[in-house]
């Protein structure tokens, strides 16, 4: 059958009723709807490794995330394959990769996901010792979103990073 906007509807309920499923019975849906994807797909890919993942298994969703992007997942799964394999690293312990990872996805094209870059990439920033870039990355992604104040805190964001080089 294969993928269609139905299939990724299925996909999307799946998540959103995660909590009313035992870990391996959640696998099993998610596993369920892969099967309908031809083998090998990069999608059916990321999303075993994002059910492994949303079931407390880092370890074992790193190596997918890492296939579904060499396999070139295609569309916003492709930046949700990053941020979430850079997430995974991060939780094993490994924030230099993730740093790294998030680092070069700043640059990697401009979508609806810009902001959740930012958040994951302050996060393994404060891992690293990067305190100060990590609050500014964070107001900077905050600022566009108030009511008020956008440009204050932006000039704020940006004025941390100078008083860090000075020091």
């Amino acid at each position: 059958m294969g993928m269609n906007a139905d299939w990724e509807q299925r996909i999307v309920d799946a998540y959103a009723s995660i909590d009313s499923y035992e870990e391996q019975e959640f696998r099993a849906v998610i596993d369920k709807l892969v099967a309908e994807l031809p083998d090998g797909s990069p999608v059916g890919i990321f999303e075993r490794g994002g059910a492994l993942d949303s079931t407390g298994h880092s370890d074992l969703a790193v190596p997918l995330y890492k296939e579904a992007l060499e396999r070139e997942v295609p569309g916003i799964r492709r930046r949700r394959a990053v941020i979430q394999m850079a997430s995974s690293l991060r939780n094993l312990g490994r924030s230099d990769e993730s740093v790294e990872l998030l680092t070069a996805e700043l640059d990697a094209g401009h979508d609806e996901l810009d902001d959740a870059v930012r958040a994951f990439l302050a996060l393994a920033l404060t891992d690293v010792g990067r305190e100060r870039e990590a609050v500014s990355l964070a107001l900077g992604a905050l600022a566009p979103h108030l009511p008020r104040y956008q440009r204050s805190l932006g000039n704020y964001a940006r004025l941390l990073l100078v008083e860090e080089g000075g020091s």
